[in-house]
């Protein structure tokens, strides 16, 4: 059986922005909140982008069918836990601002360029208006659940590193399972309710987000050993 390639490019990615988060925080601690931060919106802006494209997803033994940014939602989870652990619960909840209000942005510019009227030999078009206009109700159905689910991640993780500061696996992987199952949740029945069946949407999300979810945990216990004698926390 062939390797799938997007686990390649999946493993390739996580660990380039694993490393270079990890590398800039220890070298120089005070661009490394900008640096995630960056990473943070990008995770979202192309979640955003590659969500329009529904994918098969195979487990071997079933298959899920789910928008193509499940394959990101997990390093959204990341960046803000990787946030959080060093520089604190506060810092975390900034980024999601930050990373909120660019979205915002991206979605006036989708809009204002669409408006533009194509050239006439530009042959795409109806193919980037299917893309790229999304339903408002969609758009608001992203927002909502992007600013629950990653609020919520934030406030788990900072209480779980409260209670049990040395169980590092515990924080990152709880605070992802909660807030990714809440996203589904919220997103598909905001976005699908009277549209679409919810049930097999719901439980591809859950399924897909959690699975890739659990197995990006180790790159954030690598990011954490990395860091361990030189962080200290910030409150």
């Amino acid at each position: 059986m062939t390797f799938p390639a997007v686990w390649i490019y999946w493993i390739f990615s996580l660990t380039i922005v694993t490393y270079v988060s990890a590398f800039i925080i220890n070298r120089y601690r005070e661009y490394g909140f900008a640096s995630l931060v960056a990473f943070y919106t990008i995770y979202l802006a192309a979640s955003q982008i590659v969500a329009t494209r529904l994918i098969e997803f195979d487990l071997g033994f079933y298959t899920f069918f789910a928008p193509a940014a499940v394959f990101l939602y997990p390093f959204l989870s990341q960046a803000i836990d990787m946030i959080n652990e060093v520089y604190g619960e506060k810092k975390a909840h900034v980024a999601i601002i930050i990373a909120f209000v660019t979205q915002v942005l991206l979605v006036t510019f989708i809009i204002m360029t669409n408006s533009l009227v194509p050239a006439p030999f530009f042959t795409y078009e109806d193919a980037w208006q299917n893309i790229f206009s999304q339903s408002i109700r969609i758009v608001i159905a992203s927002w909502i659940s992007f600013l629950v689910f990653q609020n919520l991640d934030a406030y788990v993780f900072a209480w779980l590193k409260r209670k049990y500061p040395k169980q590092v696996f515990i924080r990152s992987a709880s605070s992802d399972l909660l807030s990714l199952t809440l996203d589904s949740l919220i997103f598909v029945v905001l976005a699908f309710y009277g549209v679409a069946p919810l049930i097999p949407l719901i439980t591809g999300q859950i399924v897909a987000k959690n699975l890739i979810g659990l197995l990006d945990t180790p790159w954030f216990l690598w990011y954490k050993k990395y860091l361990e004698n030189s962080i200290k926390d910030d409150k």
